[in-house]
């Protein structure tokens, strides 16, 4: 019997299965009832992030910013709590050789007003030197306030890529929670969306139905050349840089880079 067009794309290699709208809802009415169990079990893990005790630290150890030191207790900006991305660096790297995990994780906080609207402030901290932040804040436009802890301490420095929570009592301030690996993937929307879809991330430790296309390494979208070709080295760049008014194959980083 021949096969009608129909029945073809039951079968193309690579795809999911086709069916009728309402074979898909019966399918997709039993991934919702798995869906809202994780919903729940998050709500639960959210009450339980609540009652976790805190640990008081020093306020006024200073990180240094556009302004120059400033007591940590200043990133409140007033408010009683604070969110912070404890940005990984590579000292001396060029603006494509930061970490491609932290990069697209502050990338996606460009701006905090919905946090600020609820009391909340936030700002990124990473252990490079002043001048290179500086330089790579600049380049990169972000809008949110970041600070070098380099030589400060953990909580507020040591170890990076980490999100951190604080809570200020006027001049008192405690760590209230922190987590580092995947559970900074809340503050990466782009990760959720690419969840929702039928190839997923494109990495290669997804479990993909079979014919899928081959997963690579994770964040291998985030840099790439000027072609949109994903690649590490002096013609590339964090993917959003290619979209900077006027930017060029060939752009060189001036005092937008490093100084090594």
């Amino acid at each position: 019997m021949t096969a009608t067009p129909s029945d073809q794309t039951t079968a193309l290699p690579g795809r999911p299965p086709v069916v009728d709208l309402a074979t898909w809802q019966a399918a997709r009415d039993e991934l919702l009832v798995r869906e809202k169990a994780h919903t729940r079990e998050g709500d639960a893990l959210a009450a339980a992030r609540r009652r976790l005790p805190m640990v008081e630290l020093d306020g006024t150890v200073e990180v240094v910013g556009p302004d120059g030191p400033v007591p940590f207790l200043d990133l409140f900006q007033g408010r009683d709590e604070l969110v912070v991305y404890q940005h990984m660096w590579w000292d001396g790297a060029p603006h494509q050789g930061q970490c491609e995990g932290c990069t697209t994780a502050a990338w996606h906080l460009k701006d905090a007003v919905y946090l600020h609207a609820r009391g909340v402030s936030f700002a990124v901290l990473t252990t490079g030197p002043w001048d290179e932040v500086a330089c790579y804040v600049e380049f990169m436009g972000y809008t949110q306030p970041w600070y070098s802890v380099r030589g400060v301490d953990a909580p507020v420095g040591g170890e990076m890529g980490y999100l951190a929570c604080f809570l200020r009592d006027g001049d008192r301030v405690f760590l209230t929670y922190s987590t580092t690996g995947r559970g900074n993937e809340r503050v990466n929307g782009s990760l959720g969306l690419l969840d929702m879809t039928p190839y997923g991330r494109g990495e290669a430790w997804e479990d993909n139905p079979e014919g899928w296309p081959e997963g690579r390494s994770a964040c291998w979208s985030w840099r790439s050349d000027s072609d949109g070709k994903a690649t590490w080295g002096p013609t590339s760049r964090p993917v959003p840089q290619w979209t900077r008014p006027g930017a060029t194959p060939v752009e060189t980083l001036g005092r937008h880079g490093h100084h090594h």
